[in-house]
């Protein structure tokens, strides 16, 4: 499985941005999928989750400002983030865990600022 991180980018306080994290050679199936963020020096955070069962579970800091989600091929999964702020500028990685084999994406970047 090789998961593809798109999206990042410069925005300004207050507005959005979608990540996209697309998986080739395998679909997203019933394993565990969710973003994370990191900054240089400090430990790799869980941002959003969907986990096989179905749950989604925001870290607090998220909470009501982003969404994530899967297309209906389930090869895809997005991060939709509004009202963005500075503290959420990092590099976003996408995860994947099926049966205890976990995946990352190379990340993208996120800077937020004006």
């Amino acid at each position: 499985v090789t998961l593809v991180e798109s999206g990042g980018g410069l925005v300004q306080p207050g507005g959005s941005l979608t990540l996209s994290c697309e998986a080739s050679g395998n679909v997203f199936g019933d394993g565990t999928m969710a973003w994370f963020r990191q900054n240089p020096g400090k430990q790799r955070e869980l941002v959003a989750k969907i986990r096989a069962n179905g749950d989604i579970i925001y870290a607090d800091a998220v909470k009501g400002r982003f969404t994530i989600s899967t297309n209906g091929a389930h090869d895809t999964m997005y991060l939709q983030m509004n009202r963005l702020m500075r503290q959420d500028t990092a590099v976003y990685f996408c995860y994947y865990n099926l049966v205890g084999m976990t995946y990352w994406g190379r990340g993208t970047q996120v800077t937020v600022s004006s």
